[in-house]
């Protein structure tokens, strides 16, 4: 399709991207919109720089390409450099989603009748705690092609959409906030959710109105599904973007295959080929095939992330791991479906073992590389290996290696949370999160 220069890699990324979106927030409607954009990424290198183009006009990628191959310096060994070398080279097309599976073919009407439907049954007027609350839906729907000057041609598709209502609730003067929200790939997944958005519900309000502080010291925990998750993603995860360790020789000298980080009973992996999970993709926007990235197998350190860049400098093998928020922008090392490995123990049993500790049920959020901070939403006080009542946690923090090593039980309880979305210098991807409860011997309460 396009006339690649001489002496150079290039690779070309169009995309066109369909949004939808339904808000209404306290009985009044905010958005109800669709939009829809086209454009290209067109990268140039010449082994020594890269030279990009962003357009929406499709019809000028061969002129942005000529463009940016006149000021590049064209090396006749350009195929020997190590990176280059790396680059994938696949035909394919892989198109989930077309036909009646397509999210662009769901009518405003429908998407309407959905969210009201969640609010008509979920927002009780009765409950005076409820002092706002925020029903929203959204979908968006792209088609990639990736071409590039070693003959990779690849078209692929994605989608995801969400539904969900976020209540504020004010008891004694303190605002407390919470809600659910549901995502897949296929619209009619979003649907018969009800029950599930008022058992949400009614858990905030009761933790609203019955939630004591907590004890600040280090104490056992254990984490619920999504919160191992969340900590598999944000406090290991991260570390195993290689991107980081090439300007970071304390991180690489850390960061040795074979090393024990952990306990046995730990396995981390990282797969982009997990269909319909919100992390999959066919193919990483370097046109690098996705597969299954085991980080720790049984406590040791067995793999990373990378991007050709990274793998060329480190001497490792391609993950397919370089993924840009949109043709907008250019790859970088990216988590996809990244999970904890399931157990074999029953989470009550988990509980059982504790005399005393806090049992963390959500978070907000979580950060961290060497030391790590979530910010819980709900915990439960474990009173002989009981849950009892409802804790106010302000922040938990420990050492991310420390961590893996005190983990001294794994259950067998492994859940997905696909709503879940990564941010990195800038850029946010849709990405999936896993893992089974776990318990923690020892983690700081503040």
């Amino acid at each position: 399709m396009f006339r690649f220069p001489e002496g150079l890699y290039a690779d070309i990324r169009t995309e066109r991207i369909d949004n939808a979106c339904f808000s209404v927030q306290n009985g009044e409607v905010k958005q109800n919109s669709e939009t829809s954009v086209s454009g290209a990424i067109i990268r140039v290198y010449d082994g020594k720089m890269w030279y990009t183009s962003v357009t929406n006009d499709l019809e000028s990628i061969q002129s942005e390409l000529d463009s940016l191959a006149s000021v590049a310096e064209p090396d006749p060994a350009i195929a020997d450099h190590p990176a280059v070398k790396l680059y994938e080279v696949h035909k394919d097309k892989v198109l989930h989603f077309d036909g009646d599976k397509d999210i662009r073919k769901v009518t405003r009407p429908q998407r309407e009748a959905l969210l009201n439907g969640y609010i008509e049954k979920c927002v009780d007027p009765d409950i005076p705690e409820i002092k706002q609350w925020y029903a929203s839906y959204f979908s968006t729907h792209s088609v990639k092609e990736f071409y590039s000057s070693k003959g990779a041609e690849i078209v692929s598709d994605y989608q995801q959409c969400f539904a969900g209502i976020w209540f504020d609730f004010v008891v004694d003067g303190v605002t407390t906030s919470g809600g659910k929200y549901y995502g897949s790939m296929f619209f009619d997944d979003l649907k018969g959710h009800e029950d599930g958005i008022i058992a949400r519900r009614d858990r905030y309000l009761d933790f609203a109105k019955n939630a004591v502080d907590a004890e600040p010291g280090g104490c056992v925990c254990v984490l619920a599904p999504d919160v191992t998750g969340m900590f598999t993603h944000e406090c290991f995860g991260h570390k195993s973007e290689a991107d980081q360790m090439l300007s970071d020789q304390t991180l690489r000298d850390e960061w040795i295959m074979g090393k024990k980080v952990g306990s046995e009973l730990v396995s981390i992996c990282d797969s982009g080929d997990m269909f319909p999970h919100r992390g999959y993709i066919a193919y990483d926007d370097e046109g690098t095939a996705v597969k299954e990235t085991w980080l720790i197998r049984d406590g040791v350190l067995t793999g990373r992330l990378h991007d050709a860049n990274s793998a060329s400098v480190l001497g490792e093998d391609l993950t397919g791991n370089a993924r840009a928020q949109d043709f907008s922008c250019a790859p970088m090392v990216r988590m996809t479906n990244t999970y904890m490995k399931n157990g074999t123990t029953p989470p009550e049993e988990i509980i059982a073992g504790v005399k005393d500790g806090i049992y963390v049920y959500n978070v907000q959020y979580g950060t961290g590389l060497s030391t790590f901070t979530m910010k819980p939403s709900i915990c439960y006080r474990i009173r002989d290996g009981k849950l009892a009542e409802p804790l106010r946690v302000n922040v938990i923090t420990g050492s991310v290696f420390q961590t893996l090593f005190d983990i001294d039980a794994v259950g067998n309880d492994l859940r997905f949370c696909d709503t879940s979305t990564c941010g990195k210098r800038g850029q946010s991807m849709p990405v999936s999160d896993a893992g089974p409860t776990i318990r923690v011997r020892s983690l700081n309460v503040n």
